[in-house]
């Protein structure tokens, strides 16, 4: 295997590929109607792709008020740290635009990797698209 980067991706170049990723993981997988997964954030977000050699295995995107969302890593490539490559780029690109805190909705089945990413849980867990949900938030290191 060779060693996953993360990179910024375009939205208008790299759609195709981050559809295919989030179709899959989200739509295919985890039945998140199609309505609820593509929304009007797309268009003003920071748009990561993970990639192995060429090939895109990830994706997430940042929004401008710190909110990280999206985050999808094809099951093939799941346990292979593709994950905290990518939340460590997405994290990286939020301190540099100087976003004091990053917040994202996980799925609970995720919290021990958000936790060990720095977030904390901030709310009661709920229902998005049907999946069991908490918000966490992590604040950047001065």
């Amino acid at each position: 295997m060779n060693k996953i980067r993360v990179r910024i991706a375009d939205w208008h170049k790299d759609n195709a590929e981050i559809r295919r990723i989030r179709d899959s993981v989200f739509i295919a997988e985890q039945s998140v109607p199609p309505e609820l997964e593509w929304d009007a954030d797309d268009i003003d977000a920071v748009h990561f792709l993970a990639l192995e050699g060429d090939y895109p295995v990830g994706t997430a995107r940042l929004l401008p008020d710190g909110q990280i969302g999206r985050v999808s890593v094809l099951k093939d490539w799941r346990g292979l740290k593709v994950g905290d490559a990518l939340m460590s780029a997405v994290i990286s690109e939020a301190q540099n635009r100087d976003l004091k805190q990053q917040m994202l909705s996980a799925q609970v089945q995720a919290i021990p990797f958000y936790e060990r990413l720095g977030f904390r849980i901030v709310s009661e867990e709920f229902l998005e698209a049907g999946i069991p949900h908490v918000d966490m938030v992590r604040d950047s290191r001065a």
